[in-house]
């Protein structure tokens, strides 16, 4: 299903929502279909909308299976755009708490580049990549 989204800033925000409520369908309606994403978290690259609806199916299963409520918070958060294209760059932070009682479960941040498309009126996630800066001594992400 599409939606329109006639704001940069409208795409974050829908992002964050459709997180935390585990909605597949509004999630990928953020993305063109001819996505190409970049991810630290199991697969390494995917290509197309299909591929990255497996890896969202997954990870919301996971979310569901193990009674996680995850919120989304974006900091330095910077667009620059013309009248088609956008580029934002920001910190996302992702804070898992336990469904029923409330208690934090984890938290993690990443950082990632957004590029947007508009058409149509509506902008649409043409590219994604999201990092973690690296520990040279031990090759491991830093979360924090």
């Amino acid at each position: 299903m599409m939606k329109n989204f006639s704001d940069v800033q409208d795409v974050l925000e829908t992002y964050r929502t459709a997180i935390q409520e585990k909605d597949i369908e509004t999630l990928l309606s953020l993305y063109a279909s001819e996505i190409h994403i970049y991810d630290c978290w199991e697969s390494w690259e995917s290509k197309g909308i299909s591929s990255w609806e497996a890896n969202v199916s997954g990870w919301f299963s996971g979310l569901r299976e193990g009674n996680v409520l995850l919120k989304v918070t974006f900091d330095d958060v910077v667009i620059e755009q013309t009248s088609t294209l956008a580029f934002v760059h920001c910190a996302v932070t992702y804070t898992g708490y336990h469904e029923e009682s409330g208690v934090q479960l984890q938290q993690t941040t990443n950082r990632f580049t957004y590029g947007l498309k508009k058409a149509t009126d509506s902008w649409a996630i043409v590219h994604e990549h999201s990092s973690l800066p690296i520990d040279f001594e031990t090759g491991k992400g830093i979360f924090d």
